[in-house]
Order: C-alpha cells, then sequence, then structure tokens
C-alpha cells in the first residue's frame, strides 16, 4: 500500500500543518502554483517528488519543471497537469486511473468513465471563501482511495 500526497497552489506559503500532513507519504505530487523553488527543496525533504509548472510558476528556476506528467503507483496511472481545461489526453484511452490538477483552488473528487479526477484545493493563502486544503491517494495494488484533508483556517 501507498500514500501518495497531493498538494497544489502553495504560492509560496508551505503551511506547518500541510508539512506535518504530507510526512509519512511514500511520495508528494504537487499540482503546480509552486510560488518559490524552496518549496519543493522542503516537500523533496519528506519524500520523493513530482511537480508539474503551473500558470504562476514563471521565473527561471521553474522553466525545467513539465506542464504535465505521468506517474505509475503498483500499476495505477497518474496524469498530472496544473489546469484541467489544459488536459491533453483521453484518460480513458491511455488507461490513466487517476487525473490530478490544481488551478482553480477548489478542492473536488469526482469520478467519470472509472477515471478518478481530484483536485487537491489550495493549500496556499485563501482565496475567497475556498477552503485551504490538500489530499492524499491511498493506492492499494489497483484500488485508490482519494481523500481531501481540509487544514486549518489559517
Amino acid at each position: 500500500m501507498l500514500r501518495v500526497g497531493l498538494i497544489s497552489d502553495t504560492h509560496n506559503l508551505l503551511r506547518p500543518e500541510a508539512v506535518d500532513c504530507l510526512r509519512g507519504c511514500d511520495h508528494i505530487l504537487h499540482g503546480g502554483d509552486i510560488g518559490d523553488e524552496s518549496i519543493l527543496e522542503r516537500l523533496a525533504e519528506l519524500a520523493p517528488l513530482s511537480v508539474v509548472r503551473g500558470n504562476n510558476d514563471r521565473d527561471g528556476w521553474a522553466e525545467r519543471l513539465p506542464h504535465s506528467l505521468r506517474l505509475q503507483f503498483e500499476g495505477v496511472g497518474i496524469y498530472a497537469v496544473h489546469d484541467i481545461a489544459e488536459l491533453d489526453i483521453d484518460p480513458v484511452a491511455e488507461q490513466v486511473g487517476v487525473v490530478v490538477t490544481g488551478h482553480s483552488h477548489k478542492p473536488l473528487i469526482r469520478e467519470r468513465e472509472g477515471v478518478i479526477y481530484v483536485n487537491p484545493g489550495s493549500a496556499g493563502r485563501r482565496r475567497f471563501s475556498l477552503p485551504i486544503a490538500l489530499g492524499e491517494l491511498i493506492i492499494d495494488g489497483s484500488q485508490v482511495t482519494p481523500r481531501i484533508i481540509e487544514l486549518s483556517s489559517g
């Protein structure tokens, strides 16, 4: 069984509660709009880290980050892209089990045509009245259990 932590839209703020929540993950996936490379350095201290570039990640350090990426854990294909509007594959045809996005700051889990779509929300600064949140995937063989975790109101 693997625990994959999902975090997005930190916008240069890595909350201690987020770090605590991600501690113990087997892998962490950041869905973009990171804000500063130091966020990635801190997350990489916790677990192996994969990252996609968000629309606000424009500084030189972010140029090396991919706009999308594909991961595989225990036979489960995961595709990550910051903005769902930029999803450039057919997840069903590509045998992707989970699509992870960010951008909207709205935590969301939904399933469509056998594909789980997860937006962990924003773990950074509060936007409007949206919750501060992150997510996780528990992967056990081909079974995936997604979860949204709301953090303190900060």
